[in-house]
């Protein structure tokens, strides 16, 4: 028998050079292979341990007796949701299948080979698989060191110069995954007013909801003053419904009616409809999962730091910690235990280890297990 012809050569050389995104560990498998041994903690993937609205759950769970039916394709519930919570139009809101399905569209529509997307030298993983999946150039602006007194954050001036009459979209997330640091409301003002107004930027505000610092509010008020600005929100963390998948964008309608051609069909399920609306609408819920965070934030920042390691300023779920040379030994040693941190090699950041701001029991084992691993 003739060996099979191998069809990834007919991919685009775009796609042919792409890697896809990593999502960590074989979370299942681990789950049942630390079962009897206490379970998993389960640090690496930025979830939120308090899990979601009981309104939003029951509303999932009332979705399940239309399960043969197909769901609203417009979503037009959630959006209506969506746009009075921001004093939006309906046409201004675009859903995806969480967020990372909106950041793809967005380099899919809005950019082509031979022209640029700019970001940051520490930005999410998902901008550069945009840019490539598209065929565009991506243009990584370098980012504050630490020397630098702000640690990994995101250096506005060198964005802002990275952009030239070739670039199409500016992505950021404000706060920053992976490195948790933020810049405030006034400085992307001050940002955006450099940028040219034919140039769409992209606010990836997927940590917004656990910010506290007063300096730092949504990018959602500058939109009147700068149509070009996009603004991508997610249901996986604040709101705890990672496994569902719901996302959005708000942006001027232009943009919503150029993506809606490439959205694809029935791309939010029933459940994911209905449990996002719900979700909307518990804010008790979501002001109690921000204050438990913040305290916890707070906390294990403190002890991390008591145990001799350094720890960036986060406004997030989450802490990016630099543990040094012996990180990957360290991280190998937890995981052992069914201590479940992310790995930051892959971007570039091999010292360092991102931990979810988990409960106060979840982070008490993570610090035992520190401490038992570190001496």
């Amino acid at each position: 028998m003739a060996d099979a012809f191998d069809f990834g050569t007919r991919a685009t050389p775009a796609i042919r050079a792409l890697t896809a995104y990593d999502p960590g560990h074989d979370i299942p498998a681990l789950r049942l292979r630390f079962a009897d041994r206490g379970g998993l903690l389960e640090l690496g993937s930025n979830e939120n341990a308090y899990g979601p609205s009981p309104s939003a759950r029951a509303a999932a769970q009332a979705a399940l007796a239309q399960l043969h039916r197909y769901p609203d394709p417009a979503g037009k519930a959630l959006k209506a949701a969506i746009a009075r919570l921001h004093g939006v139009r309906e046409e201004q809101v675009l859903l995806g299948n969480g967020s990372h399905e909106l950041l793809m569209q967005l380099a899919q529509v809005f950019s082509a080979p031979g022209e640029d997307i700019v970001a940051s030298r520490y930005c999410f993983a998902v901008y550069p698989i945009a840019a490539q999946a598209a065929g565009a150039r991506l243009v990584l602006a370098e980012a504050f060191g630490e020397q630098a007194g702000m640690p990994l954050g995101h250096d506005l001036e060198a964005l802002a110069a990275a952009v030239t009459p070739a670039t199409k979209l500016v992505f950021f997330a404000n706060p920053n995954n992976p490195t948790g640091t933020w810049f405030d409301t006034e400085a992307l003002a001050d940002f955006l007013a450099k940028i040219p107004p034919e140039v769409l930027v992209v606010a990836d505000e997927a940590y917004i909801e656990y910010a506290t610092d007063p300096a730092l509010s949504s990018a959602m008020a500058l939109r009147t003053c700068f149509p070009n600005l996009v603004v991508a929100r997610t249901f996986s963390k604040a709101y705890g419904l990672a496994g569902l998948r719901a996302g959005y964008l708000v942006a001027d309608a232009s943009v919503v009616r150029a993506m809606e051609p490439v959205r694809e069909s029935f791309n939010l399920n029933a459940m994911a409809l209905a449990a996002a609306e719900a979700a909307l609408a518990d804010s008790a819920h979501l002001d109690a999962v921000r204050r438990g965070n913040a305290a916890e934030r707070a906390r294990l920042a403190t002890a991390l730091r008591n145990l001799g390691l350094a720890v960036l300023p986060s406004q997030t779920n989450f802490l990016l910690v630099r543990f040094g040379s012996g990180t990957a030994a360290l991280e190998q040693a937890l995981f052992t235990r069914g201590v479940i941190l992310r790995p930051m090699a892959g971007y570039g950041l091999g010292h360092y280890l991102r931990v979810t701001v988990a409960t106060p029991a979840e982070n008490e084992r993570l610090l035992a297990a520190l401490r038992e691993v570190l001496a």
